[in-house]
């Protein structure tokens, strides 16, 4: 594996220079650890197995290489196998368009399987499509689609490699593959609602095939870890780590899950300059920071900041959360050090990011403020989704119960809380 993307770059430029097909392999937009190493790991098995020779192989992450150390999780996880960021290429690094255009370009989707309306003009490069979500486009007898509702797409890239020529899966992609699995189904655990028996079977074999692989246990609180350690960002990097943004008419909101307490983000040296920085920068009128701070001891707590240098635009988003009632966030207001920053601890801490959207999307629909006209939602690169911050697509499917999970789903329902709602 390592050789092979230290390779990828010389065989890129090699194959243009020579007019010979490229076949890149690529995940989706959010670029997360699972569509990183499912395009890594199945571009170096399509080039050790493929029929076709004169290919070159190349697994493309979908970001620009500036986003990448947003990606800590899979920063680290690579670091780790020695694979070297320098050889990986990025979307910016690499003119999909002109390569389609000279007929020069096949394309395989791993976990995704639709391109965005910004790649249209690729769909029909796509010769093979690999995914664990439901599928969004039928694709023509000549592309073989693989659409499984695992827990991870590393788990459908496990088992065609584990069905491949022996040797192929080396250590180095098992251990890449094994800390996906682990890190997108929370570590196995049936109560996530993520987790399958094919992502069980997969862990285990690949432990069987490779003993001494990190303890399961280990590994996940490692990349847990690492995924919400922010440390080494700039406030600008928190604020696009994980982003999303709402329109209606000229304003424009921006909404940023953060991983540091909230007194934490609220006292970073030059907040105030930052935040107004990237807010003029973008076009910005406001930002609301998600404060979700990781700390597995304490387990999850949730906090808000609400900043814009609008007055009347503030007051409103800011009304907007503390009159919510559908659901109700039980607000209270905290200190802030900047008059242009309302800052409130959320009482409510089931009210995840996609159960406080709505709240926003109304306040900029709504009367007052200005804030009328239909709204809009603008999507920036997308950011992985994680467990803390959104909810998974497959919490949706009703997985295997044990005794304690109906105990658990009835003194919720008891408490008058969601059954299916986080802890």
């Amino acid at each position: 594996m390592e050789r092979f993307v230290e390779g990828n770059r010389a065989a890129l430029q090699e194959h243009i220079q020579r007019q010979q097909e490229i076949h890149v392999v690529m995940g989706n937009e959010a670029c997360d650890l699972d569509s990183t190493v499912s395009a890594l790991a199945l571009a170096y098995f399509l080039a050790k197995t493929s029929p076709a020779p004169k290919a070159a192989f190349i697994p493309v992450l979908n970001i620009p290489r500036a986003d990448f150390p947003l990606r800590t999780e899979t920063t680290f996880l690579l670091q780790q196998q020695r694979i070297p960021a320098a050889s990986l290429i990025f979307r910016d690094e690499i003119d999909l368009a002109g390569l389609h255009r000279a007929g020069l370009l096949s394309l395989t989707l791993v976990d995704h399987n639709a391109l965005p309306g910004t790649d249209a003009a690729l769909e029909d490069a796509v010769v093979e499509v690999l995914d664990h979500r439901p599928l969004e486009r039928a694709r023509g007898p000549g592309c073989p689609v693989t659409v499984e509702l695992v827990g991870s797409c590393a788990t459908l890239v496990t088992e065609r490699m584990a069905q491949g020529p022996p040797g192929v899966l080396d250590r180095a992609t098992a251990t890449l593959l094994h800390a996906t699995i682990l890190l997108d189904s929370i570590n196995l655990s049936p109560a996530a609602g993520k987790v399958t028996p094919r992502d069980v079977a997969c862990v285990s074999l690949l432990e069987e095939r490779f003993p001494g692989l990190p303890a399961r246990d280990t590994i996940f609180k490692t990349l847990q870890a690492t995924k919400f350690d922010v440390s080494g960002l700039t406030t600008e990097q928190m604020l696009r780590k994980d982003l999303k943004v709402l329109s209606s008419d000229e304003l424009v909101l921006a909404i940023s899950a953060i991983y540091v307490d909230l007194e934490t983000f609220l006292h970073r040296p030059g907040l105030l300059q930052d935040l107004d920085a990237f807010c003029q920068a973008r076009g910005y009128t406001g930002l609301v920071a998600m404060i979700v701070p990781y700390n597995e001891s304490k387990g999850l707590s949730r906090q808000l900041a609400v900043y814009s240098q609008h007055e009347t635009f503030r007051s409103a988003v800011c009304r907007a959360l503390e009159e919510a009632t559908a659901p109700a966030l039980h607000l209270q207001p905290v200190p802030s050090p900047c008059s242009c920053v309302a800052a409130y601890s959320q009482g409510n801490a089931l009210a995840s990011r996609k159960k406080v959207l709505p709240i926003l999307r109304a306040a900029l629909a709504g009367p007052g403020a200005a804030l009328g006209g239909p709204e809009e939602e603008v999507v920036p690169p997308p950011t992985p989704m994680n467990s803390l911050v959104e909810e998974c697509p497959l919490a949706q499917a009703v997985p295997p119960l044990c005794p304690q999970d109906v105990l658990e789903r009835v003194s919720r329902i008891a408490a008058g809380q969601p059954p299916g709602s986080p802890k």
